[in-house]
């Protein structure tokens, strides 16, 4: 039998280190942070599904197909972690987010907040390689 390639190192569970990843509550867990986020979010997959049966109806089946090969392609891309974030551009241009005028370009970007926590090189490499569990980058404190 072969031997597994990591080792197991976590007490209590992956979300339960608190010294690492900070501090949780059980409101944020059961409750989503606005009630208009789960509705702009429906409606998000709503129009996502519309636009894929035009699309199929238009191009064929497989053109669908094709364009989340490519997305699921171009989200792979990105730079390890540590200070300077991937921006995704090629992903952003191929689903159009990039005409969509979000909150971070009205207010400020959530990483320029003053209990924005850096991220951890080391660790975000530990995760993406598999040798360590939990977010690469835990956001806030």
């Amino acid at each position: 039998m072969e031997a597994p390639k990591t080792i197991a190192h976590e007490i209590g569970g992956v979300r339960n280190d608190a010294l690492r990843f900070g501090l949780q509550g059980v409101k944020s867990d059961i409750v989503g942070s606005h009630p208009l986020e789960s509705a702009y979010q429906s409606q998000r997959q709503t129009q996502e599904g519309m636009k894929r049966r035009i699309l199929a109806n238009t191009y064929g089946t497989a053109f669908p197909l094709k364009m989340d090969l490519d997305a699921q392609i171009l989200s792979r891309f990105q730079r390890p972690p540590g200070a300077i974030p991937s921006s995704m551009l090629g992903l952003e241009a191929l689903t159009g987010s990039l005409d969509n005028f979000g909150f971070e370009d009205y207010l400020n970007d959530p990483c320029d907040s003053e209990t924005f926590r850096p991220a951890d090189m080391h660790h975000g490499m530990e995760v993406r390689l598999g040798i360590s569990k939990g977010p690469i980058c835990p956001s806030f404190i």
